[in-house]
């Protein structure tokens, strides 16, 4: 999926002259990550300025420039706030000639967390357990989880603008919806606070769920609290998506 000729990077359809950069980041999350993340340190070597990716426990691999942080999966844990923080912190310091590689495969959602202000991460705990034990689709669960982030749902692709941002990534999604696939962190969400309430409704959930996550929903129904990232919002222009693995593939 990725061809390294000189300093042209093939990256499926698109290239990148990584000599136009003046730094090269990695962050990202997922059960397969740790294994991205050495490929393409094998393929980019020490072009890669620093990189810091959620793995879930046990799932890790050798790596030199990026740090692979151990957390909870699927349950998240305080970890997992801890090691999105760190994510955050090295986006917020990306400038306009920078590349961010984000990893993403299966399981990201989880061990990718940080929770909406006002929203706890018991919240989040409470929030997990009900909405797995519900019968929920995926679907369904990460329409949810967008709403309560503040990495979710295209946040990521906002923290790390105006660099560019290249999202890598392994589906286990059918029919491989970016904005599902460990809850879309660089991709528009389509989904709104209403979609996330009608979940909880669907399934019975409201009655269980903790009453900061209730009252995030209502605020963002009555426009309260902004939505997350749509298709028209200026942080995606500089944002591409390339399917490297799929059940089909």
């Amino acid at each position: 999926s990725l061809v390294l000729d000189g300093s042209s990077l093939r990256v499926g359809p698109m290239t990148y002259d990584l000599a136009e950069y003046e730094h090269i980041y990695v962050v990202g999350a997922g059960k397969a990550s740790a294994a991205m993340a050495c490929a393409l340190e094998e393929i980019l070597g020490d072009r890669i300025t620093a990189g810091w990716i959620n793995v879930k426990d046990g799932y890790t691999a050798p790596t030199r420039a990026i740090r692979l942080y151990e957390v909870s999966h699927p349950f998240p844990d305080k970890r997992g706030v801890e090691g999105t923080e760190r994510i955050a912190s090295l986006l917020r310091q990306t400038v306009a000639e920078d590349l961010v590689f984000c990893l993403i495969s299966g399981g990201g959602s989880a061990l990718m967390v940080l929770p909406a202000e006002g929203i706890a991460l018991e919240d989040i705990e409470s929030l997990t357990q009900s909405l797995l034990r519900s019968g929920a689709t995926i679907n369904e669960i990460n329409a949810v989880r967008k709403h309560l982030s503040q990495v979710k749902g295209g946040y990521l692709s906002r923290l790390a603008h105006p660099a560019r941002v290249v999202s890598l990534i392994v589906s286990d999604v059918i029919a491989n919806p970016l904005d599902v696939i460990a809850s879309g962190p660089t991709t528009a969400d389509p989904t709104t606070f209403g979609n996330a309430y009608a979940v909880l409704q669907k399934y019975d959930l409201l009655p269980e769920i903790p009453v900061a996550i209730v009252r995030r929903l209502q605020q963002g129904i009555e426009g309260r609290i902004a939505e997350t990232p749509k298709t028209d919002d200026s942080v995606f222009e500089r944002t591409e998506h390339v399917i490297i693995a799929s059940n089909a593939v």
